[in-house]
């Protein structure tokens, strides 16, 4: 009987030390996601719904000014890529450690 508890006792703090050590994880995913992302919805999101609203508006634009903006559009969308693809990751790995 003694053998039996202290074999619980023994499962259960491995089972409870696992518990801690995958929330440590998820809490430093978080971290580093909540650290990263305000720099890149600033340079990527924010520039992206300036152009939006200047299509949404119904403004006239000459060819050269929509061809600039779409332009711009793709060169944003090849430079924040990787960083898009960086905190789509760690969403991910976040999403995997609460599992």
């Amino acid at each position: 009987m003694r053998r039996v508890a202290l074999s619980l006792l023994v499962l259960w703090t491995l089972t409870l030390a696992g518990c801690q050590s995958k929330a440590a994880k998820v809490k430093q995913l978080q971290d580093q996601y909540n650290a990263e992302y305000p720099a890149y919805a600033k340079a990527c999101l924010e520039e992206d719904s300036a152009a939006a609203k200047r299509l949404m508006t119904g403004e006239k634009l000459t060819a050269e000014q929509t061809a600039a903006i779409e332009a711009e559009q793709k060169a944003r969308e090849a430079r924040c890529k990787p960083e898009s693809d960086r905190l789509a990751q760690i969403q991910r790995e976040i999403l995997a450690a609460q599992q």
